[in-house]
């Protein structure tokens, strides 16, 4: 395992070993104990666009192992992939760092950053695919389920890189997502193709999203809006009605099904603040594990 960019590149052991590393490494920290497997080594975190959860957690965690992490903004660098090629940005990076996370729109700039590096890449977000969120995710639905095997996700709202994401878990790890997406906003056939090949019968779609909760153990949303979309906000907001996680919704789902949501929300649109603050909402836990498996993924990445 040499770098992080999608789920499918990695086997379900693989995904295992981290998940398992990631509750290891939680309980260790939250004990007050260190592991400082990352001691004198450097991440350099490549930023088209802005994070809150992303940033932090990625530094907080190399320093936890006791490493460093070097922030970079795109006016740092003079745009990635402008005022020089990615391929050479990766290989000076490789000789400075010994590790690059990078969040960017354009998936090609990551699997490019990969190609030509030396160090290991990890894919922090790109439009097509967000596999740090997913598998944080897994890891939060493990804590509280106890399980992940069986788990049945209904992922509301546009099919983007979380949704993507959360499928190629879903089939990597025995897991069922449903996403219910207006008509036009569906994840990608090529995706769900993708997915049904790992595990059959994995991910399916729906335009109703009573239907897709009405079974679920946890109901996902994300903002109707990504970065790089505002120009269609308000036709979105439009297109969008009726599939805002809020009272009515889940009055359809079983009394017990969580709620999930990468962050940031937008309340009012993709979801009330009645449903992200309800009890059953688990929304925090999620932010929380981004930095421990993320931990985990650098120990398993950067420590040999």
């Amino acid at each position: 395992m040499k770098n992080f960019l999608s789920i499918t590149d990695c086997s379900t052991e693989e995904l295992k070993e981290l998940l398992t590393e990631s509750a290891e490494l939680k309980k260790l920290y939250k004990s007050g104990k260190r592991d400082l497997s990352l001691a004198g080594k450097t991440l350099a975190m490549l930023f088209e666009k802005p994070s809150l959860r992303t940033r932090i957690s990625f530094q907080v965690a190399m320093g936890d192992l006791g490493g460093n992490a070097i922030y970079v903004k795109p006016e740092d660098i003079g745009g990635i992939g402008k005022r020089e090629p990615v391929k050479d940005i990766a290989r000076t990076l490789s000789r400075y760092v010994n590790g690059i996370m990078a969040r960017t729109f354009e998936h090609n700039t990551v699997t490019d950053l990969a190609e030509f590096a030396t160090v290991p890449v990890i894919n922090a977000l790109t439009d097509q695919l967000h596999p740090c969120q997913a598998m944080a995710d897994v890891l939060t639905i493990s804590e509280h389920f106890g399980k992940i095997d069986g788990i049945k996700i209904a992922f509301i709202g546009d099919g983007n890189n979380v949704a993507r994401s959360l499928g190629f878990a879903a089939a990597k790890l025995n897991m069922k997502l449903v996403i219910a997406a207006p008509a036009g906003y569906e994840l990608d056939g090529e995706s769900v193709e993708i997915a049904n090949q790992i595990l059959k019968e994995t991910v399916t779609q729906t335009n109703d999203p009573k239907q897709a909760v009405s079974d679920a153990d946890i109901i996902y949303t994300d903002t109707w809006v990504s970065m790089g979309q505002e120009e269609e906000k308000q036709k979105r907001i439009k297109d969008f009605a009726g599939f805002q996680v809020n009272t009515e919704l889940l009055e359809a789902a079983p009394a017990n099904a969580k709620i999930m949501h990468c962050l940031p929300a937008y309340r009012g649109l993709e979801i009330t603040d009645e449903a992200a603050e309800s009890k059953n909402s688990i929304v925090f836990d999620q932010a929380e594990n981004r930095l421990h498996f993320q931990r985990a993924l650098l120990k398993k990445l950067m420590s040999s």
